[in-house]
Formats: C-alpha cells, sequence, structure tokens
C-alpha cells in the first residue's frame, strides 16, 4: 500500500473557513490607525476645551458671587404631559386668575358706585328711573289731552265755580288712578327739580318718580297733600329739598290745574311722627325724604303754602265773556283731617 503523497495538495495559510472575513477583508474594513489617531486627538481636544469653559466660567461666576448650578445629573426633560392632561391642567392653572380678575373689576366697579353715589346719586336706579320718567312723561301728555269721563262732564254740567270744578275733579283722578300711575309733575325751581308724579309712595311707586300719599289730599282738593321721594337714588328728586328756604316756590301742574305753593318751614321727626300729615286750617303742602343722607333713621318735612290755583282743562268754566286760565286763591275755611289709620310710617322707607 503506498502512502499519500507529499505532494497532494494541503490547505494553505491564505485559505480560511468558509463564512469567516478573510485577512484582507478585515484590513479594509479597519480604518486606518492615522485616522483613529486623529479622531482621537479631536475627541481630547474638544472635551478639554470644553472643561477648560466649564471652569473659566465656574471661576468668573464665583468672582461674581453667583453660583451657577451643578451640570451633573440628568437634565429636566422639556417634553411635557400629553395634550389632554396639559389643557386640563392650564384649565385649573387659570381659573383662579379669572376668578381674581372677575372679582377685582367687581370690587373696582363697586367702588366706582359708591363714589358716585356720594358725589352725585346711585347711578344705576337713576338710570332705571330715567326711562320710568320718560314713559310716564308720556302718559301724563295723554292724561292732560283726555276728557273727562261722562258721568264727569255730567256733574261738571252743574258746577260753575272754578274752585268746585278743580276739587272735583282732583278727586274723581284720585279715586281713578292706579298705584304707579303718573297724575302730576312738580317743578322746585331753587333746586332745579322737575319730576313726573305718581299715585303712591310704596317702594314699586317711589322707584318711578315722587309720590303722592294716597291718604292725603290730590292738590286741588281742600287739606294736607303729602309727597314722598328718594334723596339718593332713583333719580333722587328730593336730594336738595334741605337747600329749600322760606318763600320760594314750588309748583304743583296737575291735568285740571296749576297749583303754587310757598315754602313756609322744615322739620326733621322720626318715621313714626304721621301727625306732619294731619290737616290744619288752610291747604298746604307738605315734602317727605330720608335724613341724613344714606340713611332712613329720620324724616325731612317741607312745609309750604298754597298761594294760587289756576284751573286747566275741564276745570275751565266755558262760558260767553269767560277770559280764559285765571288763578284764584286760597278759600279759608276749616278743614277735616283725612289721615287714614293704615299710615304709620312716613316715607320713604328707604333712602
Amino acid at each position: 500500500m503506498s502512502l499519500p503523497s507529499s505532494s497532494a495538495e494541503e490547505p494553505t495559510v491564505e485559505e480560511h473557513t468558509a463564512g469567516e472575513p478573510s485577512a484582507e477583508e478585515l484590513s479594509l474594513a479597519r480604518p486606518p490607525a492615522s485616522q483613529d489617531t486623529t479622531a482621537s486627538q479631536d475627541t481630547t481636544a474638544s472635551q478639554d476645551t470644553t472643561a477648560s469653559q466649564d471652569t473659566t466660567a465656574s471661576q468668573d461666576n464665583t468672582e461674581s458671587g453667583e453660583t451657577s448650578p451643578p451640570t451633573t445629573g440628568p437634565l429636566p426633560s422639556s417634553v411635557g404631559p400629553g395634550p389632554g392632561v396639559s389643557a386640563a391642567t392650564h384649565r385649573r392653572r387659570g381659573l383662579p386668575k379669572v376668578v381674581g380678575a372677575i372679582l377685582i373689576v367687581a370690587g373696582l366697579l363697586l367702588l366706582a358706585d359708591a363714589g358716585v353715589t356720594l358725589v352725585w346719586q346711585e347711578p344705576i336706579s337713576a338710570l332705571y328711573a330715567h326711562f320710568k320718567q320718560e314713559s310716564l312723561g308720556k302718559d301724563l301728555q295723554a292724561l292732560d289731552r283726555a276728557s273727562p269721563p261722562p258721568q264727569a262732564r255730567q256733574e261738571l254740567a252743574r258746577l260753575h265755580e272754578e274752585r268746585l270744578r278743580v276739587a272735583y275733579l282732583a278727586g274723581v283722578l284720585q279715586r281713578h288712578a292706579k298705584a304707579g300711575s303718573a297724575v302730576g309733575r312738580i317743578r322746585i325751581p331753587a333746586i332745579g327739580a322737575s319730576f313726573v308724579m305718581v299715585k303712591g309712595t310704596g317702594t314699586s311707586e317711589l322707584q318711578n318718580g315722587p309720590g303722592i300719599y294716597p291718604e292725603t289730599s290730590f292738590p286741588g282738593v281742600p287739606g294736607t297733600t303729602a309727597i314722598a321721594g328718594h334723596r339718593t337714588t332713583y333719580l333722587a328728586p328730593f336730594r336738595h329739598i334741605d337747600a329749600l328756604h322760606r318763600g320760594e316756590s314750588i309748583l304743583l301742574e296737575m291735568p285740571y290745574a296749576r297749583l303754587l305753593y310757598r315754602v313756609i318751614g322744615s322739620r326733621v321727626v322720626l318715621p313714626t311722627d304721621v301727625s306732619v300729615l294731619d290737616s290744619v286750617g288752610y291747604s298746604r303742602l307738605i315734602l317727605s325724604a330720608c335724613t341724613p343722607l344714606f340713611s332712613a333713621s329720620h324724616r325731612l318735612i317741607v312745609f309750604a303754602r298754597l298761594e294760587s290755583t289756576t284751573p286747566l282743562g275741564a276745570a275751565l268754566v266755558r262760558s260767553q265773556g269767560a277770559r280764559g286760565e285765571q288763578a284764584f286763591g286760597e278759600e279759608h275755611t276749616r278743614l277735616p283731617p283725612v289721615l287714614k289709620a293704615r299710615q304709620r310710617l312716613l316715607a320713604p322707607l328707604v333712602s
């Protein structure tokens, strides 16, 4: 048997196991040593530069008294919560700010309202009363143009004296006017007041304007006519009646007559002193308002005496030779009291 020949082919060094990269491929894949060295040197130089800058900045901050936060440790994430959570969080955080702003604005408005009220009058109620006065003015114009009902015309046909016709028409208006409706106008030249009057002195009636006490006589009926009005709210029609002096005029314009009164005095009384509304021996006018300002603890009462009456409209006697509107003076007779028992407090109940 012959041995295998030594010249048989043997695997050489260059041969390699299948599936393994050859030395030549490895040499191609490996970067040159010079490049590795250069990259390492660049990285080292960059780190040295950064360290040097950090050291310099730290020294500068130390000299200036400032301390920079450490740069080690994880940096805070700039990524916030999801959209749903973020919106809810913003709403919760923004709600106190909105509420605070609303409260601040409300406080400023209240302060402004108080300041205007002190200097002038309460502005919100004044705006309401202004529109009510405009509406009542139109109602009063319609009342002035209206003819008396048939029954009243029959009664007027039997009355030939204007004084009696005025008193009769005043009684008709007092009986048929509804609470809070326009019945006439009050003018006080000395204080620049001119307001439509209403029937009644309740809270809602006095929000519309000065009101005639229903327990007293309507202007033109012999006796005491009493009118109440606010001093700080709802246009404050009687705010300055404390400035009236003896002899100054007060004019009441009714659909049937124009009545002129002269101030004769004033007095401060308790709200329970309803005796000031009693009838006396002459026709008079009483103005009633709260005092002091912004308080309803007392009532300021201004007294005025009837000086003259000028018939208007249906109160005029239409006869040949009549000279039109002519004023007549007061008839001096002893007048019975007309105060009803149900009146217990002088209006208005608020300032």
